[in-house]
């Protein structure tokens, strides 16, 4: 696939195209080492569809952040009454009608697995739209940045306030800035505890120093990293501390939708004047647009780099110049390698979002997803475990009988009490007694969302032809609801006599 470049370029600009690996070596020397101390970044504010985008995902995931541990949800009483908890002390966790006990630990594992997957479908189709919109260093450094361009104005403005000596102008706007960042980072750590403790008990206690000493460290601990990263690192989080910027290049292809400066097309670059003809060159004017507005402070123009995070304002910036200038947009905009390679070569740009990645991502999401669901909506309302005595193994009694010992955990998942009925099944004749009960019939009342105890005798007549080892099965039955759980009887048949 042959794929043009710059046939022609201006006295402005005869730069050849930069690849991906000679960007990072000039990187590399220009900071001397593998990391280089963070230099201010002064994004400017952008207009269009994906700045609009943006504030619209802002919006919605800090509104379901904040929110969520204030809906109130009706469970019968002695339960939590809110809708999303994450119960420490009662070892469960509640998400509207759904309760989650410890043990079933694999469908978080499932969901888990889903989400990992649909992460790696998302960005072999579209690029990295997680780190452009819903990554939560983007979601809470886009709202610093919005208290920052209230209190100091945009771009311009920010950049002469830090440049001029200090004053009562500046004093007062940075410490504001600072204080509302601090109240945004607190709110973002008051919010996560509320997800572990029920949010109003803990609000009331919080203020008087009677909340659980968990809530303060976490609250401390979120607060402090939210007002460092959103507030003080921003792009140093994606480019040094997030794994995701570099295992993301092994989920793209030459058909994966990324932020794309359309060369051919834009080159060769240079000023441009009104009522200039637009024969013989590109239509970058070389504004700069596209590199103000961007919180990373890259020029896209170099080609895909790993600090791009695909969030498309470039793109709005770009449109925006190229609209007041009555050229077309899209000389910025969301392309593959191969539709770019494809128009450069003469050739009709083609997309292809179903291809063997995609397939298989495809496929595994829909497998686990499948498989999660099934085993949250399967899962047995009641379940039994059965531990037999290992001391003694078994007793044999004065009239020729073998009696073995057994200790039932029944376990209650439902929201109301239950009394379950106890039954044994597999040898003949054996008959089920508990040691303080007289009765022929065994029941036992399991309270709601509790496990209980109960332990039970096997008594099987004198049976030369048993063998020594029998299986069998306890069942535990409340109505519509039961479980049972295989064991072995062991009657001693081939111990000397």
């Amino acid at each position: 696939m042959a794929t043009v470049i710059d046939k022609a370029r201006s006295q402005s600009d005869n730069r050849p195209a930069v690849s991906a690996a000679e960007r990072a070596k000039r990187k590399g020397d220009a900071r001397g080492g593998l990391y280089k101390p963070r230099e201010p970044i002064y994004p400017k504010l952008a207009h269009g569809r994906w700045r609009a985008v943006k504030w619209a995902v802002l919006i919605a995931t800090l509104t379901i952040y904040y929110v969520t541990p204030w809906i109130r949800w009706g469970r019968p009483d002695g339960f939590p009454q809110q809708a999303a908890l994450v119960d420490f002390t009662g070892r469960r966790f509640y998400f509207f009608d759904i309760q989650l006990w410890p043990q079933e630990v694999y469908i978080f594992t499932g969901l888990l697995i889903a989400a990992a997957l649909a992460l790696f479908l998302t960005t072999a189709l579209f690029g990295r739209l997680w780190c452009g919109y819903a990554c939560p260093q983007t979601v809470w450094t886009d709202l610093y940045i919005v208290v920052e361009r209230l209190f100091e104005g945009d771009r311009n403005a920010r950049m002469r306030l830090d440049a001029a000596p200090w004053s009562f102008d500046k004093a007062w706007r940075k410490v504001c800035k600072h204080v509302a960042w601090l109240g945004i980072a607190f709110g973002t750590g008051g919010a996560w505890i509320f997800y572990f403790h029920d949010a109003p008990t803990l609000i009331r206690t919080f203020w008087i120093g009677q909340a659980p000493m968990t809530a303060y460290a976490s609250c401390a601990l979120l607060t402090a990293t939210t007002y460092i990263f959103a507030g003080w690192m921003r792009e140093q989080v994606c480019i040094y501390m997030c794994p995701w910027p570099r295992i993301q290049g092994a989920m793209l292809d030459q058909h994966s939708l990324q932020v794309t400066y359309l060369r051919d097309r834009g080159e060769p670059r240079g000023s441009h004047k009104k009522g200039q003809s637009w024969d013989g060159r590109g239509d970058c004017i070389d504004c700069h647009q596209c590199v103000v507005v961007c919180p990373m402070g890259i020029d896209i123009r170099d080609g895909s780099q790993l600090e791009c995070i695909n969030c498309g304002l470039c793109v709005d910036a770009c449109d925006d110049i190229l609209g007041k200038l009555n050229r077309p947009t899209g000389l910025i905009a969301y392309d593959t390698d191969a539709a770019v390679a494809a128009r450069a070569g003469g050739g009709k740009a083609t997309y292809k979002p179903i291809r063997s990645r995609t397939v298989y991502y495809a496929l595994a999401l829909t497998v686990v997803s499948g498989l999660t669901l099934w085993s949250l909506i399967a899962r047995p309302k009641a379940d039994l475990h059965v531990i037999r005595d290992r001391n003694p193994i078994y007793v044999r009694m004065h009239d020729g009988a073998v009696r073995d010992g057994y200790t039932l955990k029944i376990t209650n998942r439902t929201f109301a009490d239950r009394r379950f009925d106890v039954t044994f099944d597999g040898v003949p004749g054996a008959r089920l007694s508990h040691p303080a009960l007289k009765s022929a019939g065994i029941s036992v009342t399991a309270p709601a969302d509790q496990v209980v105890s109960l332990r039970v005798f096997v008594t099987a007549p004198p049976d030369a032809e048993r063998p020594p080892s029998v299986p069998g099965r306890f069942t535990v039955r409340s109505g519509d609801v039961h479980a049972d759980a295989a064991t072995v009887f062991l009657s001693g048949a081939a111990n000397p006599q």
